[in-house]
Formats: C-alpha cells, sequence, structure tokens
C-alpha cells in the first residue's frame, strides 16, 4: 500500500497496538514519511520519528500538507540558511539582521526580516535605509511569508518595491536520497577515486562528481562569477559557513559543466544547495541530479536529517526538478527594495 513516491509526503499511518477479546485496538501517526523499507516505516511527527512496522499497519494514505510552516520554524529555517550564506558585514536592529557584502548576492546584502526590529516598523525601514546607504547598497529587506506578513504590508504602504517570490523548499534526507536513487561516483579533494570523466554517448551515467571544502578558481568562474572580478565578500560569503563542499562535474577536458555547493547549518539539521549550475548544452541529462546525490550523500555522513533549498517560483524547470525529489514548499519570501528618493 506505500510505495517509494510516498516518501516525503504527509501520511496518516492505522496501525494495530493491541487485540482485546479478539478485536484489534487501532492508533493513527500523522507525519511526513521519511524512511521505508521492506519490514518498517518511519513517520516524522512533531514530538519525533515513530518507526512501525508494516504487518502492523492496517490503512495508510496521503493527507494535505499543514497550510504553512509555523512562524517559529520559519525563522528557524530562515536562521540556519543565512549561517550558511554569510555575509561578511553584519549589524543586528533587534531581531533582524542586516547583511552586506559589497553587493554580492540579494541574500547576502539584504536586512533579514525575522521577529521584532525593536521599532515601530516604518521607522526601523528609515533605519534600513541609513544603514545600507553609509556602505553604498541599496536598501533591500528580505520579507519571509506569511511570517512577516505584517512587515511586508507596511513596507508595501511605504512603497517599498516587491521581487518575484522565492520559494523555500524542504523535505526529509532519507526521502531525497531514496528518489535519488543508487550512489555516484565521487572524490574528494584528497580522495583516490577515478578521474572525471565526460559522460559518454550524450548520458551522465559515467560522471564523477569531486567534493571539495575549498571552491576551486574554475568553479568559482563556472557557478558563482557574477561580474568580474569576483569581491573579496563573495569568496567570504560561500567559504565561511561552518561546513561546506562544493560539487564539481568536469568533461574530458577538465572544464567545469555542472556544479554545485552544499553546506550544514542549523546545529547541523540541514543540508542547504545552492549555487546549482549546469552547462547549458549539458542540460537535461541527469547531471544536476548527480550533484545533489553527491552532496546528499555528503550531507548523510555529517547527520543531516533535512535539506532545504531556495528557488525562484517561475524558474518551472527547477522547481519540477526538485519536486521529483520530495521538496515541498515551507515558505516563501521576496526581497523589498527600498523607494526612490525624492
Amino acid at each position: 500500500m506505500l510505495k517509494e513516491q510516498d516518501l516525503g509526503q504527509r501520511m496518516v499511518v492505522r496501525r494495530i497496538v493491541a487485540v482485546r477479546e479478539g478485536r484489534p485496538l487501532f492508533s493513527d501517526t500523522l507525519g511526513d514519511l521519511i524512511a521505508l523499507d521492506e519490514t518498517h516505516l518511519t513517520i516524522r511527527t512533531r514530538t519525533g520519528e515513530v518507526r512501525i512496522a508494516r504487518a502492523d499497519v492496517h490503512r495508510a494514505k496521503r493527507v494535505p500538507p499543514s497550510r504553512q510552516a509555523s512562524a517559529a520554524q520559519t525563522v528557524e529555517l530562515e536562521l540556519a540558511a543565512d549561517e550558511a550564506w554569510p555575509a561578511p558585514v553584519r549589524e543586528r536592529l533587534g531581531d533582524w539582521i542586516l547583511r552586506a557584502a559589497q553587493g554580492w548576492t540579494g541574500r547576502a546584502n539584504s536586512a533579514l526580516a525575522v521577529g521584532d526590529p525593536g521599532l515601530p516598523l516604518d521607522v526601523a525601514a528609515d533605519e534600513v535605509r541609513r544603514w545600507y546607504a553609509a556602505r553604498g547598497l541599496p536598501a533591500v529587506i528580505s520579507v519571509p511569508l506569511p511570517a512577516a506578513r505584517r512587515t511586508d504590508a507596511i513596507l508595501e504602504q511605504l512603497g517599498w518595491s516587491a521581487a518575484p517570490t522565492v520559494l523555500v523548499q524542504t523535505a526529509p534526507l532519507a526521502a531525497v536520497r531514496q528518489a535519488l536513487g543508487g550512489p555516484v561516483p565521487a572524490r574528494s579533494s584528497d580522495g583516490t577515486a577515478p578521474d572525471p570523466v565526460s559522460p559518454p554517448d550524450g548520458h551522465a551515467s559515467a560522471a564523477v562528481v569531486t567534493l571539495d571544502a575549498r571552491p576551486a578558481e574554475d568553479w568559482l568562474e563556472f557557478a558563482a562569477r557574477r561580474e568580474v572580478p569576483l569581491p573579496d565578500a563573495a569568496r567570504h560569503v560561500l567559504g565561511a559557513a561552518p561546513q561546506v563542499r562544493f560539487a564539481t562535474i568536469r568533461d574530458a577536458a577538465g572544464k567545469p559543466i555542472a556544479a554545485g555547493r552544499g553546506t550544514i547549518s542549523g546545529q547541523g539539521r540541514w543540508l542547504g544547495l545552492t549555487s546549482m549550475v549546469v552547462a547549458p548544452q549539458w542540460r537535461r541529462r541527469g547531471l544536476a541530479r548527480q550533484v545533489i546525490t553527491a552532496l546528499a550523500t555528503w550531507a548523510a555522513e555529517t547527520g543531516a536529517r533535512d535539506v532545504y533549498l531556495q528557488v525562484e517560483e517561475r524558474n518551472t524547470a527547477a522547481v519540477a526538478l526538485y519536486g521529483e525529489l520530495g521538496l515541498r514548499t515551507a515558505h516563501t519570501y521576496h526581497y523589498r527594495r527600498e523607494p526612490a528618493r525624492s
């Protein structure tokens, strides 16, 4: 009754817990299906993980996911994502975090509006404007939704314009790994696995993913360079996470054709996937899956339990891929940019 495609889904499982006077007694378990094998399944509930023998299962079915993450869950995930993408210049405004990184990426150059700024919201917005103006940067506020909906409404009234919606998607790491399938040939920067090779006949089955603790220059050029030269702040953002790996697939000439970055944050719980790039001529050949598989395997070895990523809602190809891996939207955010000064 339960299949691999149910992994990562919200389920209610009715199981037999006892038999009284010849009649079975049932108990229902509600949560996310995070593991499934021939004999047992594991459900993650609000209070912890429950392992259930298949033989005890009377009935199981999917239920609609909870409408949204709680405000506390949203803040926890946003802080884990901030830890994994650390701007070199940071300052607190109450609970808000003001971040600057020489203008490199929106995430590292925006105020993270989680919690209470300790000021009326219109005054807090002015403080954000002054802080960024002092650093020669436009003022941008990252607004997680729906947790910060009041902040968002006030900023809209003040004329702060909204950028496209970004989805923050999550899934149990075990479910993503099972959806990905088998292991991928991989080596660390000091490993002894086979040299990287070009996928033969247009397929990705023979590609090798290299995992490095520091980004190689060709990785930076391929996956991270958004301006020339790459600012020092960008190297800090990419490399200063508590635990980080840079994944690369190269062609026969040694040139990167696919890349990604994985981080462990949130007290070791979260694998964050960022900087996923595949060269245009190599797309739709499974390379992104191989990069994710290598990073997911590394994360599981560290003890991480869940995966998150951030993807623009309008990037339909990426959203479809992540959906196949069981990732679902936990919350969204968008940037609000300061209005033009009169």
